[in-house]
């Protein structure tokens, strides 16, 4: 590592792994991920920051072929293959009680108060948060040598009723896990240059 302002500067091969040379996976070796490398990778994520350290993501990791064929019927045609290949398919959701924990999570004010009976709020924020944490998920498993290729190709109101139906936890985003097979992979899309997606005020 290299420090950049008195922090540390992660390497370039960690950087590859992370973002450079990792890519999104749809076929898969059937190696299966050990549950240790889920809690790591959860151990991993749940230290990224969310808005008031609000935490909203809940995870469902389907690890067998009987929890992923009860996903089955809420994926789009195009999903279904790789969905049962793949080691595991996780479900993000988003926890639309995450303020009931604001006291023990952030309890340096009231915070519990900013979000109790605002709905508007409480979805927004559990929202934005819960695709933070999953986006959080995907990289430290990325960083712990795993593959993942995330999906947006569903109906979430079928994941809804099927794993959540108290309605508590809604599903957010699904994303594939495990060990990709990288000569499968197609060419890597293009990215738009800074010049294109950024500006500089």
């Amino acid at each position: 590592m290299s420090e950049t302002n008195g922090r540390n500067r992660v390497d370039a091969g960690a950087l590859d792994a992370l973002f450079r040379e990792a890519r999104t996976h749809s076929v898969w070796h059937s190696r299966p991920v050990p549950e240790g490398l889920l809690r790591e990778a959860f151990d991993l994520a749940k230290m990224g920051p969310t808005s008031a350290n609000s935490s909203p993501a809940r995870f469902v990791f389907l690890t067998t072929e009987e929890a992923k064929e009860r996903l089955i019927p809420a994926l789009m045609p195009g999903n279904v293959d790789k969905t049962r290949a793949a080691s595991a398919t996780v479900i993000v959701a988003q926890d639309m009680e995450f303020y009931e924990h604001l006291p023990r999570l952030f309890p340096y004010v009231d915070a519990r108060s900013w979000f109790a009976g605002n709905t508007g709020l409480i979805a927004d924020t559990a929202a934005r948060n819960s695709s933070l944490q999953g986006a959080y998920l995907m990289l430290a498993a990325r960083a712990l040598g795993l593959d993942c290729g995330p999906m947006s190709g569903f109906d979430p109101e079928k994941v809804n009723a099927e794993f959540f139906p108290d309605g508590k936890w809604r599903a957010n985003f699904l994303f594939n896990l495990g060990f990709g097979d990288s000569e499968k992979l197609q060419p890597r899309a293009p990215r738009f240059d800074f010049e294109e997606a950024c500006r500089i005020l």
